[in-house]
């Protein structure tokens, strides 16, 4: 059984969009896109540096198109399930017709305006703790004032707070904890500092009228199978204040029988964590367009 994935914030580097812009029909509707959400996002895409594209919001609308665009090139796809993690929740909605591409696109524009008015009102931030006991590790967080806003799975915990508390904790790490490393994000995404998100994104999907998902949709919040739109969409609008739980996503993907998972472009993250979560399972991140010969044979052995 095939899984599709799609990644979050701090997966974008400067000028990943340019292979994938080559291929016939990209660039006419990444131009569409742009014009729908007022955002040029050939340009942040393909000439942008690192630190224009770590802006929120420019980065969840360019990660949302890069990771549709990459699907599509795919083909017809039949995958067993679909997930994203954080913002790549609404890539996966978008992969299994709860929202159409613009609506998807228009929903996380917003969700970026959104999310980077939250994060200037405190300096804030996210950092990845790599080893250590997850309960030991969530502990001293929560001793230091920090979230444990992600939970990856495969012993990886992203913590989030202000800076001052991430400083302390790379002095003052949890036993165990190898390193810890700053994110390319430019706030404490969900984390209660992104309370006033949730309330401009409820606004903007109340306007929305999503479809039930064709596929098994897995939701951040739990891990669990969600089977209508409406809770889908009510799902991706709260968790932009609540912890990501991507190894509970994971566990899923075990009991659903997964024997593959790709990962849209920008891949790298997702599978990473899979590789060490759940061994046995083949994976395939589609970084560049090279990668789409390698990606359909591992669909027409694994796809339903």
């Amino acid at each position: 059984m095939l899984v599709l994935v799609a990644p979050g914030q701090g997966a974008q580097t400067p000028g990943f969009l340019t292979p994938w812009l080559e291929l016939p029909g990209a660039a006419a509707r990444v131009a569409a896109w742009s014009d729908a959400i007022g955002l040029d996002l050939a340009h942040y895409g393909t000439q942008a540096d690192a630190d224009a594209i770590r802006d929120t919001a420019v980065a969840q609308p360019l990660l949302v198109a890069a990771g549709i665009l990459s699907a599509a090139a795919l083909g017809d796809v039949a995958p067993g399930a679909v997930a994203g993690h954080s913002v790549g929740e609404i890539t996966a909605a978008a992969f299994t017709g709860v929202l159409d591409d613009t609506a998807a696109l228009a929903l996380v524009r917003k969700r970026g305006l959104a999310m980077a008015e939250a994060a200037a009102i405190t300096e804030t931030g996210m950092s990845a703790l790599l080893g250590g006991d997850p309960e030991v590790s969530v502990a001293h967080l929560e001793k230091l004032g920090l979230t444990p806003a992600n939970v990856n799975g495969a012993g990886q915990i992203v913590a989030a707070g202000t800076l001052e508390q991430l400083a302390v904790l790379n002095e003052d790490k949890p036993e165990g904890v190898r390193k810890v490393i700053p994110l390319k994000v430019a706030g404490a995404f969900h984390t209660r500092h992104m309370a006033p998100a949730v309330d401009a994104l409820a606004k903007a999907a109340a306007d929305l009228t999503p479809a039930d998902p064709t596929v098994a949709y897995v939701s951040n919040k739990d891990g669990k199978v969600v089977a209508t739109g409406a809770e889908v969409l009510e799902r991706l609008v709260g968790q932009v204040a609540n912890p990501v739980r991507w190894d509970l996503c994971m566990e899923t993907f075990k009991e659903l029988g997964a024997t593959a998972i790709i990962e849209v472009s920008p891949g790298g993250t997702l599978v990473g964590l899979a590789k060490r979560a759940l061994p046995g399972v083949k994976t395939l991140a589609l970084k560049t367009p090279d990668d789409l010969d390698a990606a359909r044979e591992l669909i027409a052995e694994h796809s339903a």
